[in-house]
Protein backbone atom coordinates (compact mmCIF):
# COMPACT_ATOMS: atom_id res chain seq x y z
CA UNK A 1 0.00 0.00 0.00
CA UNK A 2 1.14 3.77 -0.73
CA UNK A 3 2.49 5.66 2.24
CA UNK A 4 0.68 8.76 1.54
CA UNK A 5 -2.43 8.49 0.02
CA UNK A 6 -5.68 5.76 0.99
CA UNK A 7 -6.05 3.09 -1.61
CA UNK A 8 -8.18 3.57 -4.14
CA UNK A 9 -8.86 -0.09 -5.03
CA UNK A 10 -9.07 -0.81 -0.92
CA UNK A 11 -11.78 1.70 -0.57
CA UNK A 12 -13.69 0.71 -3.16
CA UNK A 13 -13.91 -2.82 -3.11
CA UNK A 14 -15.52 -5.25 -0.71
CA UNK A 15 -13.43 -6.12 2.29
CA UNK A 16 -13.47 -9.60 1.85
CA UNK A 17 -11.08 -8.88 -1.26
CA UNK A 18 -8.38 -7.29 0.96
CA UNK A 19 -6.78 -10.28 1.67
CA UNK A 20 -6.60 -10.50 -2.69
CA UNK A 21 -5.08 -7.26 -2.75
CA UNK A 22 -2.22 -7.08 -0.08
CA UNK A 23 1.07 -7.24 -1.30
CA UNK A 24 3.13 -10.21 -0.37
CA UNK A 25 4.96 -8.27 2.78
CA UNK A 26 1.55 -7.57 3.55
CA UNK A 27 -0.01 -10.79 3.05
CA UNK A 28 2.73 -12.53 5.81
CA UNK A 29 2.34 -9.67 8.30
CA UNK A 30 -1.38 -10.36 8.20
CA UNK A 31 -0.82 -14.11 8.44
CA UNK A 32 1.23 -13.64 11.78
CA UNK A 33 -1.71 -11.87 12.92
CA UNK A 34 -3.63 -14.46 12.48
CA UNK A 35 -1.48 -16.71 13.80
CA UNK A 36 -1.29 -15.27 16.79
CA UNK A 37 -5.21 -15.80 17.47
CA UNK A 38 -5.44 -17.93 20.50
CA UNK A 39 -8.68 -19.27 19.67
CA UNK A 40 -8.85 -21.44 23.12
CA UNK A 41 -8.74 -17.59 25.13
CA UNK A 42 -12.22 -15.48 25.39
CA UNK A 43 -10.52 -12.35 25.38
CA UNK A 44 -8.80 -12.53 22.37
CA UNK A 45 -11.99 -11.80 20.12
CA UNK A 46 -12.34 -8.17 22.23
CA UNK A 47 -8.45 -7.52 22.52
CA UNK A 48 -8.08 -7.91 18.72
CA UNK A 49 -6.99 -4.85 17.13
CA UNK A 50 -8.04 -2.97 20.17
CA UNK A 51 -5.02 -0.54 20.31
CA UNK A 52 -5.38 0.25 16.26
CA UNK A 53 -9.08 1.13 16.72
CA UNK A 54 -8.15 3.11 20.04
CA UNK A 55 -6.16 4.60 18.28
CA UNK A 56 -7.95 5.80 15.54
CA UNK A 57 -10.95 7.09 18.47
CA UNK A 58 -8.07 9.38 19.94
CA UNK A 59 -6.62 10.50 16.50
CA UNK A 60 -10.29 12.01 16.10
CA UNK A 61 -10.90 13.44 19.43
CA UNK A 62 -7.42 15.25 18.87
CA UNK A 63 -8.76 16.74 15.41
CA UNK A 64 -11.75 17.62 17.00
CA UNK A 65 -9.89 19.40 19.62
CA UNK A 66 -7.39 21.19 17.44
CA UNK A 67 -10.55 22.24 15.56
CA UNK A 68 -12.52 23.94 18.72
CA UNK A 69 -9.22 25.67 20.06
CA UNK A 70 -8.38 27.44 16.48
CA UNK A 71 -10.83 29.68 14.90
CA UNK A 72 -9.44 30.16 11.16
CA UNK A 73 -12.46 32.60 11.13
CA UNK A 74 -10.32 34.94 13.06
CA UNK A 75 -7.96 35.55 10.15
CA UNK A 76 -11.23 36.77 7.84
CA UNK A 77 -11.96 39.36 10.65
CA UNK A 78 -9.38 41.11 10.59
CA UNK A 79 -9.31 41.24 6.69
CA UNK A 80 -12.79 42.45 6.95
CA UNK A 81 -11.48 45.25 9.86
CA UNK A 82 -8.70 46.48 7.92
CA UNK A 83 -11.28 47.30 4.60
CA UNK A 84 -13.24 48.94 7.53
CA UNK A 85 -10.06 51.00 8.37
CA UNK A 86 -9.70 52.05 5.07
CA UNK A 87 -13.57 53.40 4.80
CA UNK A 88 -12.62 55.71 7.47
CA UNK A 89 -11.01 57.77 5.68
CA UNK A 90 -13.43 59.33 3.75
CA UNK A 91 -15.75 59.77 7.16
CA UNK A 92 -16.18 62.80 8.64
CA UNK A 93 -13.54 64.69 10.21
CA UNK A 94 -12.37 65.01 13.59
CA UNK A 95 -12.37 67.03 15.90
CA UNK A 96 -9.36 69.11 17.23
CA UNK A 97 -8.20 71.17 19.77
CA UNK A 98 -7.58 74.71 19.00
CA UNK A 99 -4.02 76.38 18.82
CA UNK A 100 -2.24 79.35 18.40
CA UNK A 101 -2.32 78.67 14.35
CA UNK A 102 -5.72 77.96 14.10
CA UNK A 103 -6.57 81.36 15.43
CA UNK A 104 -4.60 83.14 12.90
CA UNK A 105 -7.57 85.13 10.80
CA UNK A 106 -6.30 84.51 7.13
CA UNK A 107 -5.07 80.84 7.78
CA UNK A 108 -6.82 79.21 10.84
CA UNK A 109 -10.16 78.03 9.02
CA UNK A 110 -7.97 76.16 6.41
CA UNK A 111 -5.56 74.92 9.25
CA UNK A 112 -8.30 73.36 11.20
CA UNK A 113 -9.59 71.25 8.35
CA UNK A 114 -6.40 70.22 7.43
CA UNK A 115 -5.24 69.18 10.86
CA UNK A 116 -8.42 67.20 11.11
CA UNK A 117 -8.04 65.22 7.71
CA UNK A 118 -4.15 64.82 8.76
CA UNK A 119 -5.21 63.79 12.25
CA UNK A 120 -7.37 61.14 10.36
CA UNK A 121 -5.09 59.80 8.39
CA UNK A 122 -2.44 58.91 10.99
CA UNK A 123 -5.26 56.76 13.31
CA UNK A 124 -6.03 55.58 10.31
CA UNK A 125 -2.60 54.42 9.50
CA UNK A 126 -1.97 53.30 12.99
CA UNK A 127 -4.44 50.72 12.99
CA UNK A 128 -3.35 49.43 9.53
CA UNK A 129 -0.31 48.72 11.34
CA UNK A 130 -1.79 46.87 13.84
CA UNK A 131 -4.34 44.90 12.09
CA UNK A 132 -1.26 43.86 9.75
CA UNK A 133 0.69 42.39 12.74
CA UNK A 134 -2.66 40.77 13.80
CA UNK A 135 -2.90 39.37 10.47
CA UNK A 136 1.09 38.48 10.14
CA UNK A 137 0.33 36.07 13.44
CA UNK A 138 -2.71 34.91 12.23
CA UNK A 139 -0.87 33.58 8.75
CA UNK A 140 2.12 32.22 10.83
CA UNK A 141 -0.69 30.36 13.10
CA UNK A 142 -2.70 28.72 9.97
CA UNK A 143 0.90 27.28 8.58
CA UNK A 144 1.86 25.85 12.00
CA UNK A 145 -1.78 24.49 12.07
CA UNK A 146 -1.54 23.02 8.18
CA UNK A 147 1.77 21.25 9.59
CA UNK A 148 -0.36 19.78 12.52
CA UNK A 149 -3.00 18.82 10.32
CA UNK A 150 -0.23 16.75 8.33
CA UNK A 151 1.11 15.00 11.05
CA UNK A 152 -2.76 13.90 11.75
CA UNK A 153 -2.84 12.73 8.09
CA UNK A 154 0.26 10.83 8.22
CA UNK A 155 -1.19 9.49 11.74
CA UNK A 156 -4.78 8.48 10.05
CA UNK A 157 -2.99 7.25 7.29
CA UNK A 158 -0.71 4.46 9.55
CA UNK A 159 -3.71 3.39 11.22
CA UNK A 160 -5.70 2.82 7.81
CA UNK A 161 -2.96 0.51 7.38
CA UNK A 162 -2.94 -0.97 10.49
CA UNK A 163 -6.61 -1.85 10.58
CA UNK A 164 -6.51 -3.11 6.57
CA UNK A 165 -3.91 -5.55 8.07
CA UNK A 166 -5.75 -6.97 11.28
CA UNK A 167 -9.14 -6.77 8.79
CA UNK A 168 -7.05 -9.16 6.29
CA UNK A 169 -6.06 -11.24 9.01
CA UNK A 170 -9.12 -11.31 10.48
CA UNK A 171 -10.87 -13.00 7.33
CA UNK A 172 -7.67 -15.42 6.93
CA UNK A 173 -8.65 -16.24 10.35
CA UNK A 174 -12.09 -16.53 9.70
CA UNK A 175 -11.08 -18.97 6.55
CA UNK A 176 -9.40 -21.21 8.48
CA UNK A 177 -11.83 -21.73 11.09
CA UNK A 178 -14.87 -22.29 8.95
CA UNK A 179 -12.69 -24.24 5.67
CA UNK A 180 -10.53 -26.00 8.27
CA UNK A 181 -11.07 -26.21 12.12
CA UNK A 182 -14.91 -26.23 12.38
CA UNK A 183 -15.11 -29.14 9.39
CA UNK A 184 -12.44 -31.10 11.25
CA UNK A 185 -13.95 -30.54 14.87
CA UNK A 186 -17.46 -31.59 13.28
CA UNK A 187 -15.46 -34.93 12.27
CA UNK A 188 -14.33 -35.63 15.54
CA UNK A 189 -17.39 -35.22 17.12
CA UNK A 190 -18.94 -37.80 14.79
CA UNK A 191 -16.37 -39.87 15.36
CA UNK A 192 -16.68 -39.70 18.97
CA UNK A 193 -20.31 -40.77 18.77
CA UNK A 194 -21.22 -36.70 20.09
CA UNK A 195 -19.26 -36.80 23.39
CA UNK A 196 -20.31 -34.13 25.20
CA UNK A 197 -16.53 -32.52 25.65
CA UNK A 198 -16.71 -33.04 21.90
CA UNK A 199 -20.21 -31.54 21.19
CA UNK A 200 -19.15 -28.38 23.72
CA UNK A 201 -15.99 -27.93 22.21
CA UNK A 202 -17.57 -27.58 18.38
CA UNK A 203 -19.85 -25.10 20.14
CA UNK A 204 -17.44 -22.77 21.49
CA UNK A 205 -15.71 -22.60 18.41
CA UNK A 206 -18.40 -22.09 16.34
CA UNK A 207 -19.28 -18.86 18.78
CA UNK A 208 -16.16 -17.67 18.85
CA UNK A 209 -15.94 -17.61 15.51
CA UNK A 210 -19.71 -15.40 15.08
CA UNK A 211 -17.94 -12.96 17.37
CA UNK A 212 -15.08 -13.15 15.92
CA UNK A 213 -16.52 -12.10 12.74
CA UNK A 214 -18.29 -9.18 15.09
CA UNK A 215 -14.75 -7.85 15.94
CA UNK A 216 -13.62 -7.95 12.15
CA UNK A 217 -17.21 -6.08 11.30
CA UNK A 218 -16.42 -3.65 14.03
CA UNK A 219 -12.84 -3.15 12.60
CA UNK A 220 -14.31 -2.22 9.19
CA UNK A 221 -16.34 0.28 10.78
CA UNK A 222 -13.21 2.39 12.18
CA UNK A 223 -11.27 1.40 8.47
CA UNK A 224 -14.09 3.49 7.32
CA UNK A 225 -13.70 6.17 10.23
CA UNK A 226 -10.11 6.48 8.63
CA UNK A 227 -11.02 6.65 5.43
CA UNK A 228 -13.85 9.33 5.87
CA UNK A 229 -11.45 11.60 8.25
CA UNK A 230 -8.81 11.24 5.12
CA UNK A 231 -10.25 13.72 2.72
CA UNK A 232 -11.94 15.99 6.47
CA UNK A 233 -8.15 16.77 7.10
CA UNK A 234 -7.58 17.63 3.57
CA UNK A 235 -10.21 19.97 3.08
CA UNK A 236 -9.32 21.90 6.54
CA UNK A 237 -5.94 21.99 5.04
CA UNK A 238 -7.04 23.35 1.72
CA UNK A 239 -9.10 25.86 3.26
CA UNK A 240 -6.52 27.10 5.80
CA UNK A 241 -4.28 27.09 2.26
CA UNK A 242 -6.44 29.67 0.81
CA UNK A 243 -6.99 31.88 3.53
CA UNK A 244 -2.89 31.57 3.86
CA UNK A 245 -2.50 32.83 0.46
CA UNK A 246 -5.23 35.47 0.98
CA UNK A 247 -3.50 37.02 3.83
CA UNK A 248 -0.03 36.00 1.78
CA UNK A 249 -1.55 38.53 -1.06
CA UNK A 250 -3.08 41.10 1.48
CA UNK A 251 0.70 41.53 3.37
CA UNK A 252 2.77 42.05 0.59
CA UNK A 253 0.26 43.65 -2.38
CA UNK A 254 -3.16 45.26 -1.10
CA UNK A 255 -1.78 46.83 2.12
CA UNK A 256 1.81 48.35 0.79
CA UNK A 257 -0.53 49.52 -1.91
CA UNK A 258 -2.86 51.27 0.35
CA UNK A 259 0.21 52.76 2.36
CA UNK A 260 1.31 54.31 -0.87
CA UNK A 261 -2.01 55.80 -1.74
CA UNK A 262 -2.74 57.02 1.90
CA UNK A 263 0.95 58.91 1.23
CA UNK A 264 -0.52 60.20 -2.11
CA UNK A 265 -3.95 61.25 -0.92
CA UNK A 266 -1.97 63.33 2.26
CA UNK A 267 0.38 65.17 0.00
CA UNK A 268 -2.30 65.87 -3.04
CA UNK A 269 -4.39 67.12 0.45
CA UNK A 270 -1.45 69.40 1.59
CA UNK A 271 -1.09 70.59 -1.71
CA UNK A 272 -4.47 71.67 -2.18
CA UNK A 273 -4.64 73.08 1.32
CA UNK A 274 -1.45 74.83 0.39
CA UNK A 275 -2.83 75.87 -2.75
CA UNK A 276 -5.43 77.12 -1.05
CA UNK A 277 -3.53 78.74 1.50
CA UNK A 278 -2.16 80.63 -1.21
CA UNK A 279 -5.22 81.75 -2.95
CA UNK A 280 -6.37 83.19 0.29
CA UNK A 281 -3.15 85.33 0.63
CA UNK A 282 -3.60 86.47 -2.70
CA UNK A 283 -7.26 87.73 -2.79
CA UNK A 284 -6.41 89.14 1.00
CA UNK A 285 -3.70 90.96 -0.47
CA UNK A 286 -5.49 92.18 -3.79
CA UNK A 287 -8.58 93.31 -1.24
CA UNK A 288 -5.87 95.18 1.05
CA UNK A 289 -4.35 96.69 -2.27
CA UNK A 290 -7.79 97.76 -3.86
CA UNK A 291 -8.74 98.89 -0.52
CA UNK A 292 -5.16 100.92 -0.39
CA UNK A 293 -5.81 102.20 -3.48
CA UNK A 294 -9.43 103.59 -3.10
CA UNK A 295 -8.41 105.16 0.09
CA UNK A 296 -5.19 106.56 -1.58
CA UNK A 297 -7.38 108.06 -4.51
CA UNK A 298 -9.77 109.64 -2.40
CA UNK A 299 -6.93 111.28 -0.20
CA UNK A 300 -5.52 112.65 -3.59
CA UNK A 301 -8.72 114.37 -4.55
CA UNK A 302 -9.44 115.65 -1.41
CA UNK A 303 -5.42 116.94 -0.79
CA UNK A 304 -6.04 118.48 -4.43
CA UNK A 305 -8.94 120.45 -3.62
CA UNK A 306 -7.26 121.42 -0.43
CA UNK A 307 -4.44 122.62 -2.04
CA UNK A 308 -6.84 125.03 -4.83
CA UNK A 309 -8.32 126.75 -1.90
CA UNK A 310 -6.98 130.00 -0.73
CA UNK A 311 -5.97 131.05 2.66
CA UNK A 312 -8.97 132.90 3.32
CA UNK A 313 -12.04 132.30 1.26
CA UNK A 314 -13.90 135.20 -0.77
CA UNK A 315 -16.91 134.44 0.44
CA UNK A 316 -15.05 134.74 3.81
CA UNK A 317 -14.32 138.50 2.67
CA UNK A 318 -17.31 139.35 1.33
CA UNK A 319 -18.99 138.90 4.24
Amino acid sequence: MKDNLLPVAQVEDPIETLVDKLTDEERKQAEEIADRVDITQSAAVSQFGTQTQSEISRLSDQVLDHIRTKDSGHAGEILTDLMLKMKEIDAQGLSSKSNLISKIPLIGKLFNSAQRVLMQYRKVGAHIEELTAKLEDARIQLIKDNAIMDTFYRKNIEHFQELTLFIAAGHLKLRQLREKDIPELQQTVERSSHQPEEVQSLNDLIQFTGRFEKRVHDLSLSRMIAIQTAPQLRLIQNNNQLLIEKMQSSLLNTIPLWKNQIVIAISIFRQKKALEMQKEVTNQTNQLMKKNTDLLKTNNAEIVKENERGLVEIETLKE
